[in-house]
């Protein structure tokens, strides 16, 4: 049966209606924004440009990190581990994980596992997979290209989720923590280390006063590159201090969460359970 003038106008009508709400969707996820260090950017836009400051960087990313933390990054890394205790036959996924120092650590605790390192940028895979330890610990690691708030894994895959130095530069952080907690199985661990918030001022201004005036100087020196680095230190001013995120791990439904500062709170280091 054919439809009559009116069916065809209300159906045309209908169709227009449906366009404009698509629309209107479209450009209302165009219009939220985000963080990219000192500037707001649309949310679109941030992995694009996250992306580029570690393409830009891979290849000295681990030779920053000790001029971004002095060297502490290691004894950080290290406590981490300590609090963590991987057990043998455990399976991590490292998200942000970026050259496998977590998944090495793990790995190396656990006596014998599975680590999962997953990153947004293919370079920083390419740089962990150079080092010794991935040869030596070839049959235990993975390196996956992948978005920390779309995993590309199953629920309840995981025993332990860690992400270091990198949630900060995630678009929603807290889509991040609630794709932690549906890949985690029951009784499964969440642990965050991040750049955080000394509790006190005089600190916070000595430590800003390093951050700016000299990580950007030693970027360009080291890797010819002031810009990323001026990028990773004001992303860490406007990362959420040590309660906001515990409340945020608190939200993503995880359980029996706390925190430790390291170094005074130059950076914090985050635990939750799944239960």
């Amino acid at each position: 049966m054919s439809q009559g003038p009116h069916c065809a106008r209300n159906s045309a009508f209908y169709n227009k209606v449906e366009i404009t709400q698509r629309q209107e969707i479209m450009a209302q996820d165009d219009s939220k924004t985000t963080h990219f260090g000192f500037e707001t950017v649309a949310e679109s836009d941030k992995a694009g440009l996250v992306q580029g400051v570690f393409n830009s960087v891979a290849s000295k990313y681990d030779v920053m990190n000790d001029v971004m933390s002095a060297g502490i990054h290691r004894i950080w890394k290290d406590a981490m581990m300590d609090w963590l205790a991987p057990r043998a036959g455990q399976r991590l996924l490292d998200v942000a994980g970026g050259t496998g120092d977590i998944s090495f650590r793990f790995l190396k605790r656990a006596g014998h596992g599975h680590a999962t390192v997953l990153d947004l940028t293919e370079p920083m895979l390419i740089e962990g997979r150079k080092r010794a330890e991935a040869d030596s610990m070839a049959d235990s690691l993975d390196w996956v290209v992948g978005d920390a708030m779309a995993l590309p894994f199953a629920d309840n895959s995981f025993d332990v989720y860690t992400i270091s130095f990198g949630i900060r530069n995630v678009t929603r952080p807290q889509e991040a923590l609630n794709e932690a907690f549906r890949v985690l199985r029951p009784g499964g661990r969440l642990m965050v280390l991040e750049f955080s918030q000394l509790p006190n001022p005089m600190m916070q201004k000595a430590y800003d006063l390093y951050s700016f005036n000299v990580i950007p100087r030693m970027g360009k020196l080291i890797a010819n590159d002031s810009e990323s680095y001026q990028y990773l230190v004001e992303s860490i001013r406007n990362f959420p201090d040590q309660e906001t995120f515990l409340a945020m791990i608190q939200k993503a439904g995880f359980g029996n969460a706390k925190y430790r500062n390291m170094t005074m709170g130059v950076a914090a280091l985050h635990s939750g359970w799944k239960l």
